[in-house]
């Protein structure tokens, strides 16, 4: 008689831009600058072109004063006919301000509890999170935040916390 010993599937701790508990946080609302489908869920995101309205990615001029926080996952869902999930451009999103939320990390990133957070300024992984800070290629600026977790490498998300405190 034979049986399954080892099985090639797990279920992710968490989900990108998920909260993780009941800890005190704030989450405002923004409007979506970027173009659908190029927004989602646990990326760190910085003020758009309306400060305090809009969120857009960061980009390579991306400085700490203008981060916002981590999008959310939460009343914003929308998957298309194929059951992607979209975030479309000027639809509402919550941002975590502060508190503790799985956000987006880096391929190749392994982060360790208590760890310094710096959010991707550029490149295709611009507002994914690493614990590396860099000046080069991509750049990256310190976020006022700890990694409270490794990687989970099945979603590519970790446990943050962000800190309530000016970024700048």
């Amino acid at each position: 008689m034979s049986a399954q010993t080892k099985y090639g599937y797990s279920t992710p701790v968490g989900a990108a831009g998920g909260i993780v508990d009941l800890a005190a946080h704030v989450i405002d609302t923004f409007l979506n600058e970027e173009e659908t489908g190029k927004m989602k869920f646990g990326l760190g995101v910085v003020q758009g072109s309306k400060p305090g309205v809009n969120i857009a990615l960061p980009t390579a001029e991306t400085t700490a004063a203008v981060f916002e926080g981590i999008t959310t996952n939460n009343r914003t869902t929308e998957y298309d006919l194929e059951g992607k999930l979209h975030v479309r451009k000027g639809s509402a999103v919550g941002v975590m301000r502060y508190g503790k939320i799985y956000g987006r990390v880096a391929e190749g990133v392994e982060p360790k509890y208590g760890e310094s957070v710096y959010l991707i300024t550029e490149g295709a992984e611009a507002g994914c999170f690493t614990n590396v800070a860099s000046e080069g290629s991509p750049a990256t600026i310190a976020v006022k935040a700890r990694f409270l977790s490794g990687v989970d490498t099945t979603a590519q998300i970790a446990v943050i916390e962000l800190f309530n405190q000016a970024q700048a």
